[in-house]
């Protein structure tokens, strides 16, 4: 899982059947404080997610199978709308998380 900004939607009149009722938005990864990250992708919604809003995208294989008894053809999706999150700083002592 990542997450991500959601910065547009995305247009499609003619797409694969299995993505009727889908709608497709571009996400923006971030890191935890707010900064983007990588490139941005298209995922598949069914939460109604909005511009602006943060989200929990799965990607992979995986993603196809949202429906389980009825794959689609999509790699990304957006499995969570974001209320808050909360990271701890500088307790974390990265040397002891080492395999010596």
């Amino acid at each position: 899982m990542r997450i991500g900004k959601v910065i547009g939607n995305v247009w499609a009149t003619r797409k694969e059947d299995g993505l009727q009722g889908l709608r497709l938005l571009v996400i923006q990864p971030i890191d935890t404080k707010g900064n983007s990250i990588r490139t941005e992708f298209v995922a598949a919604d069914r939460l109604g997610a909005g511009v602006g809003d943060h989200v929990l995208v799965t990607s992979g294989g995986s993603s196809r199978y949202i429906d389980k008894d009825n794959p689609i053809p999509i790699d990304s999706v957006i499995i969570g709308i974001i209320d808050s999150t909360e990271v701890k700083r500088g307790e974390y002592d990265e040397s002891s998380n080492r395999n010596d």
